[in-house]
């Protein structure tokens, strides 16, 4: 397939300290696809030395701890490069702690609440007890037909407000979960959030070496060009990773007592 001419920009935002479960394969994954149909692709790694640039076609930002998130949050508020670029409808994929601190606030494991960078109109609390396992769910977004796959590893339970929207409805898992002490609701829990042109997701995996659908989806916003458009490539591989982590998520393995 012949080269094209110009470069599409990944922006992997704080590759330092928020990758703490592998998310950085993200931005890997985002550029290997774009290289089999054809485009020039380049991973533009911004760490907590960098200003965020406004001009990447796409972003990344992973998982960490509190710490991490703290020093995360008050960078991306501090150097605004990120606002300009959603503002202006660049696509953002955030995964976990990703998701928290792009909230209005979360809080953390003294009890304290940090500030988030506002993005989302969403807030985190601790939820009962750690989510750890397979987490598989139905995607509510218009444009996303596949079921979604990943890891959870959490303590946080994010609740939305009414400007974000959830990314699916859990199947096996917690997802967004509910606050501590709260009543699980009757209708089941959602995972992530959908508001503009941020998607979050507390599935790891990383989630999109294992949801192709969902990769292409924020390559069409990154292209600016239609869903589905792209075409849909032919990877057997990615095939029998799904299969392989949707049978693991109903059977999982025996703990011996």
């Amino acid at each position: 397939m012949a080269k094209r001419e110009s470069v599409v920009r990944i922006g992997a935002l704080l590759p330092d300290i928020m990758s703490t479960y592998g998310d950085d394969g993200n931005a890997l994954v985002l550029r290997k696809r774009l290289e089999w149909r054809g485009y020039q692709a380049e991973i533009v790694p911004i760490t907590l030395q960098d200003a965020v640039p406004e001009s990447c076609d796409i972003y990344t930002l992973g998982g960490g701890e509190d710490v991490a998130q703290i020093l995360g949050a008050e960078h991306l508020r501090q150097s605004r490069g990120i606002f300009r670029a959603v503002e202006a409808g660049r696509p953002l994929l955030a995964v976990c702690a990703g998701l928290q601190m792009l909230g209005e606030w979360f809080q953390v494991a003294d009890g304290s609440r940090a500030e988030g960078v506002g993005l989302l109109d969403i807030t985190t609390q601790p939820q009962s007890e750690r989510s750890i396992g397979e987490l598989t769910a139905t995607p509510l977004h218009p444009q996303l037909q596949q079921k979604l796959t990943g890891f959870e590893n959490h303590m946080g339970a994010t609740v939305l407000g009414g400007d974000a929207q959830p990314l699916g409805r859990v199947h096996i898992g917690v997802g967004n979960s509910v606050p501590a002490g709260v009543e699980p609701p009757a209708e089941g829990f959602v995972d992530g959030v959908v508001q503009g042109s941020i998607i979050a997701t507390y599935m790891h995996g990383p989630v999109l070496a294992r949801n192709p659908e969902l990769a292409d989806y924020l390559l069409a916003q990154a292209l600016r060009v239609e869903p589905g458009s792209l075409g849909v490539l032919d990877l057997p591989v990615v095939d029998k990773l799904r299969e392989e982590r949707f049978y693991g998520a109903l059977h999982p393995p025996r703990l011996d007592p």
